[in-house]
C-alpha cells in the first residue's frame, strides 16, 4: 500500500492543490454579497477534500479491474442517462440532474465521460498497438461513442455531448489510426459543419419556430449569436460582449482582488461557476489568466509523461482520453469567455464551482494515479 502511495505524482497534487486554493478565492470573490450562493466557496472545499479521498482509495485499486468490467460501468452510465429524462427536474430547460436528498445534485452526464474512456480503452486495446481497423475498431468506437452523446444531446447538453466527440478523436489518434482514415473524418467534420451552416442559414425562420415550439430557443440563440453576431439582439449578445469586457478590463495586473465591478452589477451570469475565468482576467489580470494556464500546461505534461512511461497500451489511451477532456474543456471554456468559441454549459476543470465535475475529475486523476503505481504489477503479469 505505500508503494503505491509513494508512485502518486506528486508535483500533480502540488498543482491540485494550487489550484485549489485558486478555486477558493475566486468563487469567494464571484458571490461576494450574494446570499443565494452563501459558503459555495467553504463547500468547494468539501467536495475537494472529498475529491483527494477518491484520489487516494482509487490509487489503491487496480485499474485493470475497471476495464474488465467496463461493459457494466458503460451500460449503467447509458441507463443513468435515460433516466434523467424521466426523474429528473427541467433546469434551465434542461433535464440533466438528479437532485439527491440534502440539496445535492448529480449529472449522469459528467461521470459518462470516464464510462465512455474506459469503453473506448478497452476496445482499442485489444489491437495491441496494432493500426486500427476501420469495421472492428474505428466504427466500434464511434457506435460506442455516438449513443451517449445522441442521449446528452436530447437533454439538451451541448456542452457535455461535444466533450465526448474530443475525447473520441483524441483516443483514436493516439490509438495508431491510420492517416486515411483521419483524412476521411476531418473530411467528413467539415462537411458536416459545411452542411449544417448552410442548412441553419437556409431555413433559420423554420428552425427558429421549430425550436421555439419545443421550449429550446435557448439552442437557436446560442448558434445564431455565434454565428451572426451583428443579427443578435443586445440581450443574446450580453453575457459575451461583458465577459470581453471584464476581462479586458484586467489589463497586465488586473484591477485587484475583490475588486472588479462586473460582479456587483450582475452583468454576466454564472461567475462561480461557467464564467469564473471572467474573475480570473478582471481582477487577477493578464498576469493571472497566465499562471492558470501554466498550471494547467504542467498538470496535461505530466499526464502525458505518464502515458508514455505505460508498459500497457490501455492505461496509456485512458490518461490520454483525460487529458483531450481536460484540454478541450479549458479551450472551450476560456473561448468562450473571450468570444473564439460559442456559449455551452462548459465549466473550468477543477476552478469552477461544482461537485459533480469537480468530483468527476478527481476520479480521473485517481486513475492516472493507479496506472502509474500498477505497472510493475502489469509487466509481472505479462
Amino acid at each position: 500500500m505505500l508503494n503505491r502511495i509513494k508512485k502518486m505524482d506528486w508535483m500533480m497534487l502540488l498543482i491540485l492543490a494550487g489550484m485549489m486554493m485558486f478555486s477558493f478565492l475566486l468563487i469567494r470573490s464571484a458571490i461576494f454579497n450574494n446570499p443565494i450562493f452563501y459558503q459555495s466557496d467553504v463547500k468547494q472545499l468539501v467536495y475537494y477534500a472529498a475529491g483527494f479521498v477518491a484520489i487516494l482509495l482509487i490509487t489503491l485499486f487496480d485499474y485493470r479491474w475497471i476495464l474488465k468490467t467496463w461493459y457494466v460501468w458503460y451500460v449503467l452510465g447509458l441507463i443513468l442517462l435515460v433516466l434523467v429524462f424521466k426523474f429528473a427536474p427541467s433546469i434551465n430547460g434542461a433535464r440533466s440532474w438528479f437532485e439527491l436528498p440534502g440539496g445535492l445534485k448529480f449529472q449522469p452526464a459528467e461521470f459518462m465521460k470516464l464510462f465512455l474512456i474506459v469503453a473506448i480503452a478497452a476496445i482499442m486495446g485489444r489491437r495491441e498497438g496494432n493500426p486500427l481497423r476501420m469495421r472492428s475498431d474505428v466504427l466500434i468506437v464511434a457506435l460506442t461513442s455516438f449513443v451517449p452523446f445522441a442521449l446528452v444531446m436530447v437533454q439538451p447538453d451541448l456542452g457535455n455531448a461535444v466533450i465526448y466527440v474530443f475525447i473520441t478523436l483524441g483516443m483514436l489518434w493516439i490509438g495508431n489510426v491510420r492517416y486515411s482514415y483521419v483524412t476521411i473524418g476531418l473530411a467528413a467534420v467539415l462537411g458536416g459543419l459545411l452542411l449544417f451552416v448552410t442548412l441553419f442559414n437556409t431555413y433559420n425562420t423554420e428552425i427558429h419556430d421549430y425550436l421555439k415550439s419545443k421550449d429550446k430557443e435557448h439552442w437557436y440563440l446560442r448558434i445564431n449569436t455565434y454565428i451572426h453576431p451583428e443579427q443578435a439582439s443586445a440581450d443574446d449578445r450580453r453575457q459575451s460582449e461583458y465577459a470581453k469586457i471584464a476581462i479586458g478590463s484586467g489589463g497586465l495586473a488586473g484591477d485587484g482582488y475583490m475588486e472588479g465591478e462586473s460582479k456587483k452589477k450582475k452583468f454576466i451570469p454564472y461567475m462561480y461557476s461557467d464564467s469564473i475565468f471572467v474573475v480570473v482576467g478582471e481582477e487577477f489580470g493578464f498576469q493571472g489568466a497566465a499562471v492558470l494556464l501554466l498550471l494547467y500546461f504542467l498538470f496535461i505534461y505530466r499526464m502525458i509523461i505518464i502515458a508514455y512511461q505505460c508498459i500497457d497500451l490501455r492505461g496509456s489511451y485512458i490518461i490520454i482520453g483525460i487529458a483531450s477532456m481536460l484540454v478541450f474543456q479549458v479551450f472551450e471554456n476560456i473561448g468562450m469567455m473571450i468570444g473564439l468559441m460559442p456559449i455551452t454549459g462548459i465549466t473550468l476543470p477543477f476552478i469552477s464551482y461544482g461537485g459533480t465535475s469537480l468530483l468527476l475529475n478527481m476520479a480521473c486523476i485517481g486513475i492516472i494515479f493507479s496506472i502509474r503505481a500498477h505497472q510493475e504489477k502489469y509487466e509481472s503479469d505479462h
